[in-house]
């Protein structure tokens, strides 16, 4: 099990990028139109810059739903390889079929 304060951390950014996200597609757009002034853009760009840096979506880790592992992802079934071979062994994961030779 991953510590707690990790997982809070994560979920606090996941927070703060949804809330941000509108607005920091609005400056991107702006500071990527290359017809418009360059002191706009700058403007955009410095604005951009006193966004929290946790708002934004590249911070948010993968984290295991069952564990909260960071690292052997699956995103398809938002779980590590770990929690996935525990859980198939169990026969909890439907379609699973695990060998044993």
């Amino acid at each position: 099990m991953a510590k707690k304060s990790a997982i809070e951390t994560n979920e606090r950014r996941r927070k703060l990028a949804t809330g941000h996200a509108a607005k920091r597609a609005r400056l991107k757009a702006i500071v990527n139109d290359k017809t418009l002034p360059i002191e706009e853009r700058f403007q955009a760009t410095l604005k951009l810059a006193e966004m929290p840096r946790n708002g934004a979506k590249i911070r948010i880790r993968n984290r295991c739903e069952v564990t909260g592992r960071p690292r052997a992802f699956y995103r398809k079934l938002k779980m590590s390889r770990v929690a996935l071979r525990e859980l198939g062994n169990q026969g909890m994961v439907p379609g699973l079929v695990k060998s044993s030779w």
